[in-house]
């Protein structure tokens, strides 16, 4: 299959890209500005806010089915250019839907557990949700303005964590870099969380895709737990002192702008249309591990340009 993925730089679009690669697929990937050398996939620079011509890009490319990775994530930066991560998380999303449409291609819009405000947590698909923030209001914006341009679309609102290209764009990354050097950090004990290894979401994005799935599924683990414990088992796993790890609670944090604490997610409905249980944080923790043995961060970070 051509598949079109944006964002393909990024925590999420590069191992995507990687999985989808190796899975067979010919994957045509868009990049705002970075570069990549030595991969098994075509890479173009793309300026999505330049919407009309990151279109004529995509038409070139002849997609038969589109992943769209590429958002405005950082939830800071989001806050200081309201109009500009609206475009980004709704306006665009959005687009590409109705080209998708248009063409009859399947479409995957990558959404966010933060969608829901966290106050009681075990959400499900049919939870009403209650973003707190700008980036996560403009996440579900996003869903909103897919589905009403394109019903057949897939919603996956996801979590996740692993290796990037910088080696400092997830959280586990950022307990294995500290841990490492013998860094104290902080772990936050009152936000949960119920995170899948990057892998593991890019084969169950693929798998999702070739069962034709639509609508809105949680492509969570079915496990969730403390960001502390996050670290705690991540320091364990690579031998690392867990001491190291301070418990604080993010509530009686200032971290500027407002954030949902208790992120647990459903993913019934995802194992049920994909037929086999979604892998645990412990399996993915596992596997975090197993890359890190096998070379893998170094392999991500020599594809830079």
């Amino acid at each position: 299959m051509r598949l079109l993925i944006t964002g393909a730089t990024g925590l999420l679009g590069l191992n995507l890209s990687l999985v989808a690669s190796a899975r067979g697929h010919q994957v045509i990937g868009l990049s705002h500005s970075r570069k990549l050398s030595a991969i098994p996939f075509d890479l173009y620079q793309v300026d999505l806010l330049d919407t009309d011509r990151a279109l004529t890009v995509i038409a070139d490319a002849r997609p038969e089915a589109i992943i769209h990775c590429a958002a405005q994530a950082d939830i800071n930066a989001a806050e200081k250019a309201p109009e500009k991560t609206m475009t980004l998380n709704r306006d665009v999303p959005a687009r590409l839907a109705a080209i998708s449409s248009e063409w009859g291609i399947p479409y995957i819009y990558i959404s966010s557990d933060a969608v829901f405000d966290g106050q009681v947590g075990g959400y499900s698909e049919l939870d009403p949700t209650n973003p707190l923030s700008l980036y996560a209001r403009t996440k579900l914006a996003g869903e909103q303005a897919v589905q009403s341009v394109y019903p057949d679309a897939l919603v996956a609102r996801v979590v996740f964590f692993g290796w990037s290209l910088s080696g400092k764009r997830s959280l586990s990354e950022f307990f294995f870099n500290n841990l490492q050097s013998g860094q104290s950090v902080k772990g936050f004990t009152d936000t949960y969380f119920s995170p899948l290894y990057v892998e593991d979401l890019a084969d169950l994005l693929l798998d999702s895709l070739a069962a034709s799935l639509s609508g809105i599924y949680h492509l969570t683990s079915p496990q969730g737990l403390s960001k502390y414990e996050f670290g705690v088992r991540i320091a364990h796993r690579f031998g690392f002192d867990p001491t190291l790890i301070e418990p604080v609670r993010a509530a009686e944090t200032d971290r500027g702008v407002a954030r949902s604490l208790t992120l647990t997610l459903r993913s019934d409905k995802a194992q049920a249309a994909l037929g086999r249980p979604l892998p645990s944080v412990d399996e993915g923790i596992e596997k975090f591990y197993q890359r890190w043995q096998d070379g893998y961060p170094g392999h991500l970070q020599s594809l830079a340009v």
